[in-house]
């Protein structure tokens, strides 16, 4: 995990905090739209400024009742206030320390951690009278700012970095060279809503970082999470479910699917989380064509499978062969997110695709699979490949030097023998024919 300084915003709902991260980060990172409860997860972005770094924090609005959707989204508040060094309490200046904002301060009093108020909705001059009502908390001055038009956040940031340890500041510094990590590869958990996605990651992770709830469309934004295993750090990153175009009628939801199609783009591997108790839906099918066509590694992952009958996992398996049978040799796990069932045996799947991405193979074994290949079936009018070599890997990707065009039921079958024999299995092979007439 990062060892950075943790910088928690905080706040009841639709006070600003998202745009406030957003300001600061200086990007659309996290989703923003004119309705309270769009947050529901911590979100982890580093951050910098005058060259120190820190880990800023993003969580939903607290509330002190409510739905139980309310109560766990304020559960993940509490969270990432007990982790942090620094808290950006953040308030409606316009409108005043209300019963909610209360209840969030009683909290962090309770929990002992430094406090900066931040006075949102500071627009222009005339409004800086507003905030001292704020004053009362006894947390010091507030700082007036405007989250949307960016009024005051460089003041602010200035007294965050004053504010946390010389030595985490230090490590900030970016005059200097930083050492080069170690490579950490993702794993996108994708799939419809409400199919066990948050709860598989969160039995993954070992944290309850995602908010889990039985309405379909919990999780708004991509929350990723870096995990050590016997094999080094991985990242899993939890992705909004993705239903078809006709279907997304919210703005929020609209930038949810655009993030997770985004983390499914830069993962190395992805997790296809299936409701096994449902089927394989045509949209699931369609959400595999989406993942495949981005280039990365996927291993399916059939959820709730003990909620299924002896008969039902019958018609499954027949569904897996029928539809999703342009998968070549995709892994498959039947598992329960819920009760833990089946997720032991995911992670090696996962390094096994992760270790077949990164496979680098000798011109010498290329070439004999590619003559062996040839000799029990030649190409179709005296067409031969002459020589082949490997150029790339994150996919492994090979160049075919040939006498003529080959047609491509051909190339296919190269690309068959070429992931059999070389035991690469789901991973996706990339293949460049070049024609030396």
């Amino acid at each position: 995990m990062s060892s950075l300084p943790k910088v928690v915003i905080v706040g009841r709902p639709n006070v600003g905090k998202s745009t406030l991260m957003n300001r600061i980060l200086g990007r659309r990172e996290a989703i923003v739209e004119e309705k309270p409860g769009v947050t529901r997860d911590r979100k982890v972005v580093p951050a910098e400024w005058q060259g120190s770094r820190f880990d800023l924090i993003d969580t939903g609005g607290w509330l002190s009742g409510g739905t139980a959707m309310d109560k766990k989204v304020s559960a993940q508040s509490e969270a990432g206030i007990a982790e942090a060094d620094l808290v950006l309490l953040v308030l409606d200046a316009m409108v005043g320390v209300t019963d909610e904002d209360e209840h969030v301060v009683r909290l962090i009093r309770r929990l002992d951690v430094p406090v900066i108020v931040v006075a949102n909705k500071v627009d222009d001059r005339k409004h800086v009278d507003a905030m001292w009502e704020l004053m009362a908390l006894g947390f010091g001055n507030p700082f007036p700012v405007s989250s949307l038009h960016g009024r005051g956040v460089g003041d602010l940031l200035d007294e965050v970095i004053s504010r946390l340890p010389e030595a985490d500041r230090s490590e900030g510094d970016l005059s200097s060279e930083p050492d080069e990590e170690p490579r950490i590869f993702s794993i996108a958990l994708v799939g419809r809503p409400n199919v066990g996605k948050s709860t598989l990651f969160n039995q993954l992770t070992g944290d309850e970082r995602s908010v889990v709830h039985d309405m379909p469309g919990t999780t708004r934004d991509t929350v990723d999470t870096v995990v050590d295993t016997d094999e080094g750090p991985v990242r899993f990153l939890d992705t909004a479910g993705m239903r078809r175009r006709s279907k997304i009628d919210e703005d929020t939801e609209y930038y949810s699917v655009v993030r997770a199609l985004s983390a499914v783009d830069k993962a190395d591997v992805a997790l296809l989380v299936i409701d096994g108790s449902e089927g394989i839906t045509h949209q699931d099918q369609r959400l595999a064509e989406r993942v495949d066509a981005a280039g990365c590694p996927i291993v399916v992952v059939l959820n709730k499978w003990d909620l299924a009958g002896t008969e039902h996992k019958h018609q499954v398996a027949a569904q897996l062969e029928r539809k999703l049978s342009f998968l070549p040799d995709v892994p498959v796990h039947r598992v329960s997110a819920l009760s833990g069932a089946g997720i032991g045996k995911l992670l090696p799947s996962l390094h096994i695709a992760i270790d077949a991405y990164q496979t680098r193979v000798p011109t010498k074994k290329v070439n004999d699979v590619i003559r062996d290949a040839q000799v029990y079936q030649p190409a179709p009018n005296g067409g031969r490949i002459l020589y082949a070599t490997q150029g790339a890997t994150d996919p492994p990707t090979f160049t075919l030097f040939t006498n003529r065009a080959l047609p491509d039921s051909y190339v296919r079958y190269i690309e068959n023998q070429l992931r059999e024999k070389l035991a690469l299995g789901p991973t996706p092979i990339k293949l460049r024919v070049r024609n030396r007439n």
